[in-house]
């Protein structure tokens, strides 16, 4: 899920990236709604999992494949920035399906890396790194470690 990185990312990269590469909860409940009215879950319970978790699997799927650099071709890496804070219920979604896609692609397909702000606080300059080691500590509770 991305905001205005999207822009960032078509830049420094030099690619073109379409509306679809914007993977956003409000798009993934939408077209759970959408699907459910259409009778495609045939009268059960919508839930979150698998429901919009195999969703978010489905449409990273489908914009990987999309050309972003104007040959045509598949690209060879597909880079998915989950934002946000580790443990907000906003984020549990991409969450639960990047750890539920790293076993349908593979390990050896996938990587994940965790990016953390280390601030440096007052003139002694100490390193305070808690806030990294809590957010690592939930992701391998979620699941989803290197």
């Amino acid at each position: 899920e991305t905001d205005l990185d999207l822009g960032n990312y078509e830049r420094f990269l030099d690619i073109t990236l379409t509306a679809k590469h914007n993977i956003t909860s409000g798009k993934i409940y939408k077209e759970v709604i959408r699907k459910e009215r259409q009778g495609d879950y045939l009268g059960k319970t919508v839930q979150m999992v698998p429901h919009a978790t195999d969703l978010v699997q489905s449409w990273i799927k489908e914009v990987a494949a999309i050309s972003v650099d104007g040959t045509g071709a598949s690209p060879d890496v597909c880079l998915i920035e989950v934002g946000g804070t580790v443990g907000d219920i906003e984020s549990m979604i991409f969450l639960e399906a990047l750890r539920q896609f790293q076993f349908s692609v593979g390990r050896e397909n996938i990587l994940f890396v965790h990016v953390s702000l280390v601030p440096v606080l007052g003139t002694v300059g100490e390193q305070k790194t808690k806030p990294t080691q809590h957010s690592v500590k939930e992701l391998r509770a979620l699941g989803l470690s290197a």
